[in-house]
């Protein structure tokens, strides 16, 4: 055999007959078969892999770790939280067929369901958080999906998790909850009744800032619905991110529970401080959710918004003043995050719309790290001015 086609099949053996610890990366864009008999039975679905892009062994160890930690039968990775919902939303819907959803939800979302989706025929109804969970007011004859947060992007306002389920049971619609403030650790909407969930698992997922990568859970039949969605419009996610993703949840938990503590402590000292005139946080006695909040979720998670008087210019001066804190868009990593929602999460969104959910040009979104509690209330404290 000649070397160039030697170099081309060495090695297979030797990594056949290892037993790693950890899944490892498949970094390939196809595999092979033995046989005519061998991919037939793969199409009779015996098992095997054919193509990255249908499914890979890398990507499948996380999705199960993701679909136990959501108490899901199975779970779906793609390449971002709005390939997710792209995904997720191109499965369930069809020209005519009606969509339900928060106005309060990631600036992201609320473009790609008033702009693509009704540009494809399907009717999209937005109603706010307040009269969301309402039976009589949230399923129609031709609702097909509802879609919200809890606790949403950026103001923190939560949702009955138990009532809408309920209320789309008795209507026949699904219902599908975007999980990504919360986290499984801190909530567990399956196990409340709702059809199939939904992250952005570049958030607390993965955790580290590093990946960019989303996810569904739910009963296997509902996600065989939604294969063909991935398959066809390419939204996996690569190998190597899977692989990141899938080590970014062994930590998820301890993660948590440190992103709870810290935010609830800036929460509370934001509070006290005369210098601010409101803060969103779900722990706070004081939010007008914290009650259903408290009911259904575990901890409250690592966000904090809260609003300077001053509109955007005001908000603006605290945001450049930052030193610890990092300035950027994004959130549920190690380092502690600062964004402006009307420049980011919801930036071309309408003035309309931004009233609908709620979000004023002096908000502050924080995404709440690890790092000691002191420091980043030292950080503000200097910040505020």
């Amino acid at each position: 055999m000649h070397p160039e086609t030697d170099v081309l099949h060495r090695g297979e053996g030797a990594a056949k007959a290892a037993r790693p610890l950890n899944t490892p990366i498949y970094a390939t864009s196809t595999f092979t078969f033995e046989n005519v008999a061998a991919l037939e039975a793969y199409h009779r679905g015996d098992g095997g892999y054919l193509y990255s892009r249908h499914a890979n062994p890398t990507i499948e160890a996380a999705e199960a770790k993701l679909a136990v930690l959501e108490g899901a039968e199975a779970a779906m990775l793609t390449s971002s939280g709005m390939a997710a919902t792209a995904t997720a939303l191109a499965g369930l819907l069809a020209a005519g067929d009606e969509l339900v959803c928060s106005s309060a939800l990631y600036g992201g979302t609320l473009q790609l369901v008033t702009t693509f989706l009704r540009r494809f025929g399907v009717d999209v109804r937005i109603l706010p958080p307040d009269r969301f969970a309402a039976a009589g007011q949230l399923v129609g004859p031709k609702t097909r999906v509802v879609w919200f947060e809890t606790p949403a992007n950026p103001t923190l306002r939560c949702v009955d998790i138990r009532e809408v389920a309920e209320a789309c049971r008795a209507g026949g619609a699904l219902s599908v909850l975007d999980n990504t403030f919360a986290t499984p650790v801190n909530q567990q909407p399956l196990a409340l009744g709702i059809d199939l969930v939904m992250h952005s698992a570049t958030k607390y997922l993965n955790g580290h800032g590093d990946v960019t990568a989303g996810v569904l859970a739910a009963s296997r039949a509902l996600l065989a619905r939604l294969q063909p969605a991935r398959r066809f419009f390419g939204g996996v996610l690569d190998p190597a991110a899977a692989y990141q993703v899938a080590r970014g949840l062994k930590t998820l938990a301890l993660r948590v529970a440190r992103h709870n503590q810290n935010a609830g402590e800036l929460a509370r000292w934001l509070e006290a401080d005369t210098r601010v005139s409101r803060v969103f946080y779900p722990g706070l006695p004081s939010h007008p959710d914290h009650e259903t909040a408290r009911r259904q979720m575990r901890g409250f998670g690592g966000m904090i918004c809260f609003e300077v008087p001053g509109g955007l210019d005001a908000a603006g001066r605290l945001f450049d003043r930052l030193g610890l804190i990092q300035r950027a868009a994004s959130l549920g990593g190690t380092e502690s995050l600062c964004s402006l929602p009307v420049l980011t999460s919801h930036h071309g969104v309408s003035e309309a719309g931004l009233a609908e959910a709620g979000v004023t040009a002096g908000m502050i979104r924080l995404s709440v790290g690890l790092e000691h509690p002191d420091d980043l209330v030292a950080d503000l404290d200097q910040a505020l001015g």
